[in-house]
């Protein structure tokens, strides 16, 4: 058979590889990485991915996991146990307040939630059982913008782990490590992958004491990824850079129009000048502001159900970050875990619109809002 060379890496869609002796058994567990067993501790696919992002994000390594909640869990338990303490940012993602607060709670992980006032200043917050604090580079849905170096300065003050959901930002617009912070987690659902068909999630870790242990409970929980998952992934990987250029450029002309327009009451996106973390923003993502943000029509969930209907063609699909255009109702899907006093408490009201901006022509999706509007 000739010698084949593939540009593409293909699929190694197994679940397990063959050893030629017990001797070929042996090498495998004397030189780790050096040759596959078994899928669910590694496949070629998923490590591709792992080292792409690893690279993307300069870490010491990263591990792939099967979602972007298993990703968080992953971080979590690599450095917590029974008794321990996690600190999370008041303002993130519902999923992620849902599993520190339902469910690690259950097994005997304390959390706590640290309001956006006292970010930065944690000493009234942190016990001698505290491990770690998890706050999003730009926090989901209303786009609050952290200053990653000061986390930084801040966490290791109190000598705590600083982890960073860098979902909405991307390594494109921030690289949390180069900041200060420890772990980065992804859900490479969204932007990494890129084209909303893969289900994945990726810990980036700076120190290899912490790559060895996510690895270890990757592999022990099952939380591993498929290797087509890997494949696509990695697939979309190669894009990520001009897609964020077009993502951001085209969220920057819709929040413009957004907030002249007379039926829409508040516009959250840190490109607008107006944004409390603006100037923050523009630095700490090398002059783009990334494809998310929200807005606020009348707080009526039938004017939204209307404005929802008219739209020629953009969906209401509760996730984000694809190259297609798409809306979320916060308060319906990815906040419902949240009490009515929470929700209030981070402004997530009956008129807040999140709307996930794609690459398409920017003309073409000022034209579909201003249709949807018009329904309001």
């Amino acid at each position: 058979m000739p010698h084949i060379q593939p540009k593409t890496t293909p699929i190694y869609q197994t679940s397990v590889f063959a050893f030629d002796d017990l001797n070929a058994l042996e090498q495998y567990f004397e030189q780790p990485g050096q040759s596959y067993m078994y899928t669910r501790y590694g496949n070629p696919n998923t490590d591709e991915l792992a080292q792409q992002v690893n690279q993307l994000e300069q870490g010491a390594g990263a591990v792939v996991t099967s979602s972007g909640m298993s990703a968080i869990l992953a971080a979590v338990l690599a450095v917590c146990k029974a008794g321990d303490h996690v600190l999370c940012a008041e303002e993130i993602y519902g999923g992620s307040s849902a599993l520190l607060s339902q469910e690690l709670t259950r097994i005997g992980i304390r959390v706590d939630f640290v309001p956006t006032a006292d970010t930065y200043s944690l000493a009234n917050y942190v016990q001698p059982e505290t491990q770690l604090f998890l706050v999003e580079t730009m926090s989901n849905p209303l786009l609050q913008v952290f200053d990653v170096q000061r986390l930084a300065q801040e966490t290791k003050r109190e000598g705590i782990l600083l982890v960073i959901d860098n979902t909405f930002a991307t390594p494109v617009l921030t690289k949390p490590l180069a900041l200060g912070a420890d772990m980065v987690i992804h859900s490479v659902t969204k932007y990494l992958s890129g084209h909303s068909d893969v289900t994945a999630g990726v810990v980036v870790c700076k120190e290899q004491e912490h790559l060895q242990r996510v690895q270890k409970v990757m592999m022990v929980y099952g939380l591993n990824l498929s290797p087509f998952d890997g494949w696509l992934a990695a697939r979309g990987l190669k894009t990520l850079r001009l897609r964020m250029k077009q993502h951001s450029s085209n969220a920057l002309v819709l929040a413009n129009f957004l907030q002249q327009h007379p039926k829409v009451e508040k516009v959250w996106y840190p490109g607008l000048e107006e944004h409390a973390q603006h100037a923050l923003a523009k630095q700490q993502g090398q002059g783009l502001f990334g494809g998310m943000m929200s807005f606020k029509i009348v707080d009526d969930t039938e004017a939204v159900n209307r404005f929802m209907r008219a739209l020629p063609t953009i969906p209401f699909a509760p996730s984000l970050a694809g190259v297609n255009t798409s809306i979320s109702y916060p308060l319906g899907s990815s906040h419902r875990s949240l009490t009515p006093e929470q929700q209030q408490k981070m402004s997530i009201t009956a008129g807040v619109i999140r709307l996930s901006v794609g690459i398409e022509e920017p003309e073409e999706l000022v034209a579909e809002l201003e249709a949807g509007l018009a329904a309001v």
